[in-house]
């Protein structure tokens, strides 16, 4: 605050995600409360994809990383067919959400993607994690085909319930100041079992110091190596079983993470950010503060794009975390990542061609990003095939209630109390 009185600041606009919109709410109230004439607005961009909600469609970045991670992922996958004896494993960013690992198999088609919303619904251990990823290979080999990609995002390794109780017991070690050195023998048996059980190299990630935010170092645990190690020993005990009687397997693993951020942004990127942040300058100019610039109908063309403003509060909500035995529930409003939706048209459409992807070799070749001609107006699939218009139901809703206020004004009153009600307490949703 004292920055934005030295420098007499008019606006403060905060770029990013998550948690640096959450923290543009936080700021905005606190320069209000101070009468600090500085307004704060946030604009959605995140590499993730997991800002997403009845306001953002989409963010900034996510179109970008997705081409280039696309390319490099068909890279693999032609490189996989022409050599026939490797299984690639391929790790992309994401932390706590599959967006950016749905939209790359959407568009590079590898033969299967372990997402860890699926994981985590269904409630799968580690090992029947693996031995689904082995019935595949089992499966293809049966055809003849003993090569392969599989992509995971990062934050997989949480979504298991083991896994992440193990992390969770890890965190509040770290959180007592238990020393690195000391942590595996503080643990719990069943949780120093599972620790034991691992390999070493996951096991000094896991002891890594904590991301600012207390969460784990998710893009440094090479949760590829890991499955690629358990997939082997487990292929390994199924020949010896006489389950498994194709070629020795092999695996190769990959992380592409910070190759993408580097790459030069895709059209839609372009046209988006400058949209926004032309938003940014009207919201400041209007005096508004604590909103967000949004823009509604992106897969549309750029002349039927809808600008607006939406609350950050609007987005906000407080979970409850428990941190340690005993602990008091704790909590405070923040916007939080948004998971895959697993009855959306995007998961939908990935399970209509999960068979083929698996079996059939259907790989696609994207290429590089396009500036200019074929291809360079090209947006996210899950963009293009998700039917989102909150603005557009917002003036439904309006004309469906100027209808009953001119038939029944008693059954608009009460529709207007609802609505207004909604209004204070946010738990009214619109059908």
């Amino acid at each position: 605050m004292t920055t934005c009185q030295d420098l007499n600041l008019d606006g403060l606009v905060i770029v990013g995600g998550v948690t640096s919109n959450s923290d543009a709410a936080q700021l905005a109230e606190t320069l209000v409360q101070k009468n600090c004439k500085t307004k704060v607005v946030g604009v959605p961009v995140s590499l993730n994809g997991d800002l997403k909600n009845q306001f953002v469609e989409t963010t900034v970045g996510f179109d970008t990383v997705c081409k280039v991670n696309s390319q490099l992922i068909s890279n693999v996958c032609l490189d996989a067919i022409s050599a026939g004896k490797y299984y690639y494993f391929v790790r992309l960013m994401g932390r706590k959400a599959s967006h950016v690992a749905l939209e790359c198999a959407l568009q590079s088609h590898p033969n299967m993607l372990i997402m860890g919303e699926e994981v985590a619904l269904s409630k799968l251990t580690l090992m029947e994690v693996i031995n689904k990823i082995c019935d595949g290979v089992q499966a293809r080999a049966e055809l003849g085909k003993h090569h392969g990609v599989l992509l995971i995002p990062e934050g997989l390794i949480e979504s298991i319930p083991e896994m992440y109780a193990l992390i969770q017991e890890i965190s509040n070690l770290h959180n007592n100041n238990v020393p690195v050195t000391e942590i595996p023998t503080q643990l719990s048996p069943w949780a120093a079992a599972l620790f034991q059980f691992l390999p070493p190299f996951i096991r000094r990630e896991l002891l890594l110091h904590q991301e600012s935010d207390n969460s784990a170092q998710l893009s440094q645990i090479d949760t590829e190596q890991l499955l690629a190690h358990l997939v082997e020993a487990e292929m390994i005990k199924r020949t010896k079983e006489g389950r498994y009687k194709g070629k020795k397997f092999s695996s190769v693993c990959h992380f592409f993470g910070y190759q993408a951020r580097g790459s030069l942004p895709s059209n839609f990127d372009c046209d988006y950010a400058y949209v926004l942040g032309h938003i940014s300058l009207h919201m400041i100019a209007a005096g508004l503060t604590g909103y967000m610039a949004t823009v509604a109908n992106l897969k549309d063309p750029v002349h039927k794009w809808r600008c607006a403003a939406a609350p950050l509060t609007a987005m906000m909500s407080v979970r409850r975390h428990l941190r340690g035995p005993g602990a008091i529930p704790i909590g405070k409003p923040a916007i939080h990542p948004s998971p895959i939706d697993l009855k959306g048209k995007a998961y939908e459409l990935l399970r209509e061609k999960a068979s083929s992807f698996l079996l059939d070799d259907f790989y696609r070749t994207p290429g590089g990003i396009q500036f200019e001609g074929p291809g360079s107006d090209a947006k996210p699939i899950t963009l293009t095939i998700e039917d989102q218009d909150y603005m557009g139901d917002i003036e439904m809703l309006k004309l469906y209630l100027d209808k009953v206020r001119a038939r029944n004004p008693v059954a608009f009153c009460c529709l207007s109390r609802v609505s207004n009600y909604a209004k204070t307490t946010n738990e009214f949703t619109y059908r």
